[in-house]
Protein backbone atom coordinates (compact mmCIF):
# COMPACT_ATOMS: atom_id res chain seq x y z
CA UNK A 1 0.00 0.00 0.00
CA UNK A 2 1.46 3.35 -1.01
CA UNK A 3 2.00 6.24 1.36
CA UNK A 4 -0.65 8.34 -0.37
CA UNK A 5 -3.19 5.56 -0.13
CA UNK A 6 -2.45 5.19 3.59
CA UNK A 7 -3.14 8.92 4.06
CA UNK A 8 -6.46 8.68 2.27
CA UNK A 9 -7.54 5.52 4.09
CA UNK A 10 -6.74 7.14 7.43
CA UNK A 11 -8.74 10.24 6.52
CA UNK A 12 -11.75 8.17 5.45
CA UNK A 13 -11.51 5.87 8.48
CA UNK A 14 -11.28 8.66 11.07
CA UNK A 15 -15.07 9.14 11.41
CA UNK A 16 -15.58 5.53 12.49
CA UNK A 17 -13.30 6.08 15.48
CA UNK A 18 -14.22 9.67 16.28
CA UNK A 19 -18.03 9.40 16.15
CA UNK A 20 -18.19 7.21 19.30
CA UNK A 21 -15.87 9.66 21.08
CA UNK A 22 -18.14 12.57 20.14
CA UNK A 23 -21.23 10.71 21.35
CA UNK A 24 -19.55 9.88 24.66
CA UNK A 25 -18.43 13.47 25.12
CA UNK A 26 -21.97 14.69 24.41
CA UNK A 27 -23.25 12.39 27.14
CA UNK A 28 -21.02 14.17 29.68
CA UNK A 29 -22.27 17.63 28.77
CA UNK A 30 -25.50 19.52 29.16
CA UNK A 31 -27.99 19.30 26.27
CA UNK A 32 -27.06 22.64 24.69
CA UNK A 33 -23.30 21.99 24.73
CA UNK A 34 -23.86 18.41 23.57
CA UNK A 35 -25.74 19.61 20.50
CA UNK A 36 -22.96 21.97 19.50
CA UNK A 37 -20.27 19.33 20.05
CA UNK A 38 -22.12 16.80 17.88
CA UNK A 39 -22.78 19.37 15.14
CA UNK A 40 -19.16 20.56 15.08
CA UNK A 41 -17.84 17.00 14.99
CA UNK A 42 -20.17 16.09 12.12
CA UNK A 43 -19.14 19.13 10.08
CA UNK A 44 -15.41 18.59 10.64
CA UNK A 45 -15.54 14.89 9.89
CA UNK A 46 -17.69 15.32 6.79
CA UNK A 47 -15.34 18.06 5.60
CA UNK A 48 -12.33 15.81 6.12
CA UNK A 49 -14.00 13.02 4.15
CA UNK A 50 -14.80 15.28 1.21
CA UNK A 51 -11.31 16.81 1.27
CA UNK A 52 -9.70 13.37 1.14
CA UNK A 53 -11.86 12.33 -1.80
CA UNK A 54 -11.16 15.57 -3.66
CA UNK A 55 -7.44 15.16 -3.05
CA UNK A 56 -7.51 11.64 -4.46
CA UNK A 57 -9.78 12.58 -7.35
CA UNK A 58 -7.67 15.41 -8.72
CA UNK A 59 -4.31 13.57 -8.82
CA UNK A 60 -4.50 12.73 -12.55
CA UNK A 61 -5.67 16.24 -13.39
CA UNK A 62 -2.49 17.71 -11.94
CA UNK A 63 -0.84 16.42 -15.08
CA UNK A 64 -2.88 18.81 -17.21
CA UNK A 65 -2.68 21.66 -14.71
CA UNK A 66 1.09 21.33 -14.41
CA UNK A 67 1.56 20.64 -18.16
CA UNK A 68 2.74 17.13 -17.41
CA UNK A 69 1.84 14.10 -19.46
CA UNK A 70 -0.80 11.96 -17.79
CA UNK A 71 0.99 8.92 -19.15
CA UNK A 72 4.05 9.94 -17.16
CA UNK A 73 2.00 10.15 -13.97
CA UNK A 74 0.43 6.74 -14.63
CA UNK A 75 3.87 5.35 -15.32
CA UNK A 76 4.99 6.45 -11.88
CA UNK A 77 1.75 5.58 -10.09
CA UNK A 78 -0.37 3.09 -12.10
CA UNK A 79 -3.21 3.17 -9.56
CA UNK A 80 -3.71 6.94 -9.91
CA UNK A 81 -6.50 6.73 -12.49
CA UNK A 82 -8.48 3.86 -10.85
CA UNK A 83 -8.28 5.56 -7.46
CA UNK A 84 -9.32 8.90 -8.94
CA UNK A 85 -12.23 7.25 -10.77
CA UNK A 86 -13.40 5.56 -7.56
CA UNK A 87 -13.18 8.84 -5.64
CA UNK A 88 -15.09 10.63 -8.39
CA UNK A 89 -17.82 7.99 -8.36
CA UNK A 90 -18.18 8.26 -4.59
CA UNK A 91 -18.39 12.06 -4.71
CA UNK A 92 -20.98 11.91 -7.49
CA UNK A 93 -23.08 9.51 -5.41
CA UNK A 94 -22.70 11.81 -2.40
CA UNK A 95 -23.84 14.79 -4.45
CA UNK A 96 -26.91 12.96 -5.72
CA UNK A 97 -27.82 11.81 -2.21
CA UNK A 98 -27.26 15.29 -0.75
CA UNK A 99 -29.51 16.91 -3.35
CA UNK A 100 -32.12 14.21 -2.86
CA UNK A 101 -32.04 14.61 0.92
CA UNK A 102 -32.28 18.38 0.71
CA UNK A 103 -35.28 18.15 -1.63
CA UNK A 104 -36.90 15.76 0.84
CA UNK A 105 -36.40 18.33 3.59
CA UNK A 106 -38.01 21.07 1.50
CA UNK A 107 -40.87 18.78 0.50
CA UNK A 108 -41.67 17.92 4.13
CA UNK A 109 -41.52 21.58 5.09
CA UNK A 110 -43.77 22.62 2.20
CA UNK A 111 -46.37 19.96 3.02
CA UNK A 112 -46.28 20.92 6.69
CA UNK A 113 -46.98 24.55 5.86
CA UNK A 114 -49.84 23.53 3.59
CA UNK A 115 -51.39 21.42 6.34
CA UNK A 116 -50.86 24.21 8.87
CA UNK A 117 -52.72 26.61 6.61
CA UNK A 118 -55.97 25.40 8.14
CA UNK A 119 -54.83 26.42 11.59
CA UNK A 120 -55.97 29.47 13.52
CA UNK A 121 -54.29 31.35 16.30
CA UNK A 122 -52.43 34.42 17.42
CA UNK A 123 -48.73 35.15 17.34
CA UNK A 124 -46.55 32.10 16.82
CA UNK A 125 -49.26 29.54 17.67
CA UNK A 126 -51.39 27.73 15.11
CA UNK A 127 -54.13 25.36 16.27
CA UNK A 128 -55.14 22.90 13.57
CA UNK A 129 -58.58 21.26 13.85
CA UNK A 130 -58.99 17.52 13.38
CA UNK A 131 -58.72 14.20 15.14
CA UNK A 132 -54.93 13.88 14.84
CA UNK A 133 -52.92 14.28 18.03
CA UNK A 134 -49.75 16.14 17.15
CA UNK A 135 -47.56 19.15 17.91
CA UNK A 136 -44.35 20.34 16.31
CA UNK A 137 -42.12 23.35 15.68
CA UNK A 138 -42.53 24.55 12.09
CA UNK A 139 -39.48 26.51 10.84
CA UNK A 140 -39.88 29.65 8.75
CA UNK A 141 -40.52 29.14 5.05
CA UNK A 142 -40.40 31.62 2.14
CA UNK A 143 -40.40 34.68 4.32
CA UNK A 144 -42.95 33.36 6.81
CA UNK A 145 -41.77 33.19 10.43
CA UNK A 146 -41.63 29.92 12.32
CA UNK A 147 -44.75 28.72 14.09
CA UNK A 148 -45.74 26.27 16.80
CA UNK A 149 -48.35 23.94 15.29
CA UNK A 150 -50.64 22.06 17.67
CA UNK A 151 -53.75 20.06 16.84
CA UNK A 152 -56.90 20.74 18.79
CA UNK A 153 -56.99 17.11 19.88
CA UNK A 154 -53.51 17.41 21.40
CA UNK A 155 -54.60 20.45 23.40
CA UNK A 156 -57.63 18.55 24.71
CA UNK A 157 -55.38 15.67 25.78
CA UNK A 158 -53.32 17.86 28.13
CA UNK A 159 -54.04 19.78 31.29
CA UNK A 160 -53.53 23.54 31.46
CA UNK A 161 -50.04 23.34 32.98
CA UNK A 162 -49.04 20.61 30.56
CA UNK A 163 -50.12 22.72 27.60
CA UNK A 164 -47.71 25.40 28.81
CA UNK A 165 -44.89 22.84 28.81
CA UNK A 166 -45.81 21.73 25.30
CA UNK A 167 -45.77 25.25 23.89
CA UNK A 168 -42.57 26.17 25.73
CA UNK A 169 -40.88 23.05 24.36
CA UNK A 170 -41.74 23.83 20.75
CA UNK A 171 -40.88 27.50 21.16
CA UNK A 172 -37.47 26.47 22.47
CA UNK A 173 -36.91 24.57 19.23
CA UNK A 174 -37.74 27.67 17.20
CA UNK A 175 -35.76 30.11 19.37
CA UNK A 176 -32.68 27.87 19.34
CA UNK A 177 -33.01 27.26 15.58
CA UNK A 178 -32.65 23.59 16.30
CA UNK A 179 -33.84 22.68 12.82
CA UNK A 180 -30.63 24.15 11.38
CA UNK A 181 -28.40 22.03 13.61
CA UNK A 182 -30.47 18.98 12.76
CA UNK A 183 -30.28 19.75 9.04
CA UNK A 184 -26.49 20.18 9.11
CA UNK A 185 -25.87 16.85 10.83
CA UNK A 186 -28.50 15.10 8.73
CA UNK A 187 -26.76 16.20 5.54
CA UNK A 188 -23.32 15.39 6.97
CA UNK A 189 -24.55 11.84 7.63
CA UNK A 190 -25.09 11.48 3.88
CA UNK A 191 -21.37 12.15 3.31
CA UNK A 192 -20.12 9.38 5.62
CA UNK A 193 -22.14 6.48 7.08
CA UNK A 194 -20.30 6.67 10.41
CA UNK A 195 -21.98 10.03 11.06
CA UNK A 196 -25.47 8.53 11.15
CA UNK A 197 -24.99 7.75 14.83
CA UNK A 198 -24.30 11.45 15.45
CA UNK A 199 -27.60 12.30 13.79
CA UNK A 200 -29.48 10.00 16.17
CA UNK A 201 -27.59 11.34 19.18
CA UNK A 202 -28.26 14.94 18.15
CA UNK A 203 -32.01 14.27 17.81
CA UNK A 204 -32.07 13.12 21.44
CA UNK A 205 -30.03 16.02 22.80
CA UNK A 206 -32.10 18.58 20.86
CA UNK A 207 -35.22 17.25 22.54
CA UNK A 208 -33.44 17.31 25.89
CA UNK A 209 -32.42 20.93 25.25
CA UNK A 210 -36.04 21.89 24.58
CA UNK A 211 -37.19 19.83 27.57
CA UNK A 212 -34.89 21.75 29.90
CA UNK A 213 -36.02 25.08 28.46
CA UNK A 214 -39.66 24.11 28.97
CA UNK A 215 -39.00 22.97 32.53
CA UNK A 216 -37.34 26.31 33.27
CA UNK A 217 -40.34 28.20 31.89
CA UNK A 218 -42.92 26.38 34.04
CA UNK A 219 -40.56 26.13 37.02
CA UNK A 220 -41.44 22.50 37.77
CA UNK A 221 -39.48 19.60 36.35
CA UNK A 222 -42.05 17.00 37.40
CA UNK A 223 -44.84 18.85 35.58
CA UNK A 224 -42.65 19.04 32.50
CA UNK A 225 -41.92 15.31 32.70
CA UNK A 226 -45.62 14.51 33.09
CA UNK A 227 -46.56 16.71 30.14
CA UNK A 228 -44.03 15.08 27.82
CA UNK A 229 -45.11 11.60 28.89
CA UNK A 230 -48.81 12.41 28.44
CA UNK A 231 -48.22 14.03 25.03
CA UNK A 232 -46.23 10.99 23.87
CA UNK A 233 -48.94 8.60 25.05
CA UNK A 234 -51.65 10.68 23.35
CA UNK A 235 -49.85 11.15 20.06
CA UNK A 236 -47.55 8.17 19.95
CA UNK A 237 -43.76 8.46 19.84
CA UNK A 238 -42.61 9.09 16.29
CA UNK A 239 -39.53 9.85 14.27
CA UNK A 240 -39.52 12.57 11.61
CA UNK A 241 -36.49 11.70 9.52
CA UNK A 242 -33.88 12.58 12.12
CA UNK A 243 -35.89 15.50 13.53
CA UNK A 244 -35.62 17.82 10.56
CA UNK A 245 -37.44 19.96 9.74
CA UNK A 246 -40.30 19.23 12.18
CA UNK A 247 -39.18 18.92 15.80
CA UNK A 248 -41.89 17.40 17.95
CA UNK A 249 -42.30 16.98 21.70
CA UNK A 250 -43.26 13.34 21.10
CA UNK A 251 -40.16 12.37 19.09
CA UNK A 252 -37.04 10.62 20.30
CA UNK A 253 -36.62 8.23 23.24
CA UNK A 254 -39.34 9.66 25.46
CA UNK A 255 -38.70 7.39 28.51
CA UNK A 256 -35.09 8.57 28.75
CA UNK A 257 -36.20 12.19 28.42
CA UNK A 258 -38.82 11.82 31.15
CA UNK A 259 -36.30 10.10 33.41
CA UNK A 260 -33.83 12.95 32.92
CA UNK A 261 -36.48 15.52 33.87
CA UNK A 262 -37.25 13.63 37.08
CA UNK A 263 -33.61 14.11 38.09
CA UNK A 264 -32.09 17.42 39.23
CA UNK A 265 -31.16 19.92 36.54
CA UNK A 266 -27.96 18.76 34.80
CA UNK A 267 -24.84 20.58 35.85
CA UNK A 268 -21.47 20.86 34.21
CA UNK A 269 -19.17 18.01 35.28
CA UNK A 270 -17.08 18.83 38.33
CA UNK A 271 -13.75 17.62 39.57
CA UNK A 272 -10.31 17.61 38.04
CA UNK A 273 -10.62 14.07 36.72
CA UNK A 274 -13.87 14.79 34.89
CA UNK A 275 -12.55 18.04 33.46
CA UNK A 276 -9.41 16.27 32.28
CA UNK A 277 -11.50 13.52 30.71
CA UNK A 278 -13.72 16.01 28.91
CA UNK A 279 -10.70 17.94 27.66
CA UNK A 280 -9.13 14.73 26.38
CA UNK A 281 -12.31 13.68 24.60
CA UNK A 282 -12.86 17.12 23.08
CA UNK A 283 -9.22 17.21 22.00
CA UNK A 284 -9.57 13.81 20.36
CA UNK A 285 -12.61 14.90 18.38
CA UNK A 286 -11.02 18.12 17.17
CA UNK A 287 -7.59 16.61 16.56
CA UNK A 288 -8.95 13.69 14.56
CA UNK A 289 -11.20 15.93 12.48
CA UNK A 290 -8.46 18.47 11.77
CA UNK A 291 -6.02 15.64 11.04
CA UNK A 292 -8.38 14.34 8.36
CA UNK A 293 -8.34 17.74 6.68
CA UNK A 294 -4.56 17.99 7.07
CA UNK A 295 -4.01 14.58 5.51
CA UNK A 296 -6.12 15.50 2.51
CA UNK A 297 -4.26 18.79 2.13
CA UNK A 298 -0.95 16.98 2.47
CA UNK A 299 -1.96 14.62 -0.33
CA UNK A 300 -2.54 17.59 -2.61
CA UNK A 301 0.73 19.26 -1.69
CA UNK A 302 2.84 16.09 -2.07
CA UNK A 303 1.50 15.24 -5.50
CA UNK A 304 1.75 18.80 -6.75
CA UNK A 305 5.34 19.05 -5.49
CA UNK A 306 6.27 15.81 -7.25
CA UNK A 307 4.70 17.03 -10.49
CA UNK A 308 6.55 20.37 -10.33
CA UNK A 309 9.84 18.62 -9.62
CA UNK A 310 9.30 16.27 -12.55
CA UNK A 311 8.58 19.18 -14.90
CA UNK A 312 11.69 20.98 -13.76
CA UNK A 313 13.94 17.95 -14.36
CA UNK A 314 14.22 18.72 -18.06
CA UNK A 315 15.73 15.40 -19.13
CA UNK A 316 15.25 11.76 -18.18
CA UNK A 317 18.89 11.40 -17.15
CA UNK A 318 18.48 14.08 -14.54
CA UNK A 319 15.41 12.57 -12.96
CA UNK A 320 16.96 10.13 -10.51
CA UNK A 321 16.21 12.43 -7.57
CA UNK A 322 12.65 12.95 -8.76
CA UNK A 323 12.05 9.23 -9.15
CA UNK A 324 13.38 8.78 -5.62
CA UNK A 325 10.88 11.38 -4.42
CA UNK A 326 8.04 9.68 -6.27
CA UNK A 327 9.14 6.33 -4.94
CA UNK A 328 8.93 7.70 -1.40
CA UNK A 329 5.47 9.09 -2.10
CA UNK A 330 3.93 6.27 -4.10
CA UNK A 331 6.05 3.24 -3.25
CA UNK A 332 7.05 2.85 -6.91
CA UNK A 333 10.49 2.30 -8.33
CA UNK A 334 12.09 4.16 -11.20
CA UNK A 335 11.19 2.91 -14.69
Amino acid sequence: MTYVLVLVVLALAFPWGVAPIARHLAGLLGPRAACWVLTAAAVLLAGGTISALIGLFHVPFLAALEQLSLARVVEVWPAAVPFAAAAGAVMLAQLVLLVRRWLQHRSVLRRAWLSAGEGKGDGDLLVVPGSDVDAFALPGYRGRPGRVVVTSEMLRSLKAGEREVLLAHERAHLAGRHHLLSAVVDLAAVVHPALRSLREALAFHLERWADEEAAAVVGDRRVAAAAIARAALAGGSRSRGGGYPLLSVTSGPVPQRVEALLLPEPQAPRGGVRRAGMAALAGSVLTAAVAALALAYGLHEYVEYAAQQLIGAGAPSGCSGIWSTLHALFGTGAP
